[in-house]
């Protein structure tokens, strides 16, 4: 129990560096943020037959639009706990036996995958479209995420 709430604070941890990440590339480049969390969301809602967030974002109102902005919010934040919470479990009470930057490494995979592949599945995006840009705009917030939850947990269970 103590790994999976130790591990849980940690995932919190790494997703503030996530979101702080993806931010500072955001001010950087002047991107506006991603539409995909939403997008997902929009999707997930068509499947499982909620229709007042189905609603195509042409025909959308403004409420519905930032309510599915919001859930996709919610849903990276699940994702980057529950990710830590699964990895305290996983690691505690020996977080010694691979590096940390293996430990990183595999984390942000993780996070890379339990975001990404759920929006591939949905057609929301296609990876193999992304260009190296894109690539980069993926992979380093999720780096972050996976460094920032192996120290923090490193150190809180030790």
């Amino acid at each position: 129990m103590r790994g999976l709430i130790l591990g849980a604070i940690a995932g919190a941890a790494g997703t503030l560096a996530l979101d702080i990440a993806s931010y500072a590339d955001m001010a950087l480049r002047g991107r506006a943020a991603s539409d995909t969390p939403a997008e997902v969301m929009r999707r997930l809602a068509a499947k499982v037959g909620i229709a007042f967030l189905s609603v195509p974002s042409d025909d959308a109102d403004d409420a519905t639009k930032n309510r599915r902005s919001a859930l996709g919010a919610i849903a990276g934040y699940k994702i980057g706990i529950i990710l830590g919470a699964l990895y305290g479990l996983a690691s505690y009470p020996s977080t010694k036996e691979r590096g940390i930057a293996m430990r990183s490494f595999v984390l942000c995979a993780l996070a890379m995958a339990a975001s990404d592949v759920p929006a591939t599945m949905l057609e929301v995006t296609n990876p193999a479209e992304w260009g190296t840009s894109g690539w980069l705009s993926d992979i380093v917030p999720h780096l972050a995420y996976g460094v920032v939850t192996a120290a923090v947990f490193e150190t809180i269970a030790t």
